[in-house]
């Protein structure tokens, strides 16, 4: 599914139809499912294979399902605001240092929170790539925040708020999404997550 989705969001930014109807066919001589399910995605038919198709043993040096890994050097990003308990963040930021990850305090200025707290990165600088894990002490009203919280969800990866920061995943039930009771057991929920590398169980959003 993974793969699925990657072919179809790669090819569907591709504007040569010979290209698209090309790399179909060469799904179509790899695994019919794939083929099909790339071809739905960019609204053509599938083609038949031109070769006979083989049902191979998986391999399981190519999946990370059901794998785990260490989680230091880990990027794990803060988002807050001047509304936020700074000793909080801080505390965030104090767990996952301890942790041996990277935390990168996320913020709409840069700078420092209320003096105290060194920003990383600004609502316009800091894209979800950049991220192995985001924390959330804040709803973060800014539409540059949203896109962080709907590309982090897209992207499978793990995502914990407390505080007012639990308000951006009201109604949101998936797995890897954590509403936790403080930043400490925001930070020990998405470590504990960070050792699968992607919550794969969570389907695109």
């Amino acid at each position: 599914e993974h793969v699925a989705y990657a072919y179809t969001f790669e090819l569907g930014k591709c504007y040569e139809q010979t290209i698209k109807e090309r790399q179909l066919q060469i799904l179509a001589n790899i695994d019919a499912d794939l083929c099909a399910t790339v071809a739905a995605g960019l609204g053509l038919e599938a083609p038949a294979p031109t070769i006979e198709l083989v049902d191979p043993a998986p391999s399981p040096a190519l999946s990370q399902v059901g794998k785990t890994w260490p989680v230091q050097g880990r990027i794990i990003g803060v988002v807050a605001d001047d509304t936020s308990d700074l000793d909080q963040v801080q505390a965030a930021v104090k767990a996952i240092d301890g942790a041996d990850c990277v935390p990168l305090v996320i913020a709409p200025h840069g700078g420092k929170l209320g003096g105290v707290v060194p920003i990383s990165r600004t609502f316009l600088t800091a894209r979800s790539v950049e991220f192995d894990a985001v924390l959330f002490a804040t709803p973060a009203p800014d539409p540059r925040a949203r896109l962080l919280v709907d590309e982090t969800l897209r992207h499978q990866k793990a995502v914990a708020a407390w505080g007012d920061g639990r308000a951006l995943f009201e109604g949101v039930a998936a797995p890897g999404v954590v509403s936790a009771t403080g930043p400490e057991d925001a930070v020990s929920a998405v470590l504990e997550l960070l050792g699968t590398h992607r919550v794969w169980e969570r389907t695109a959003m």
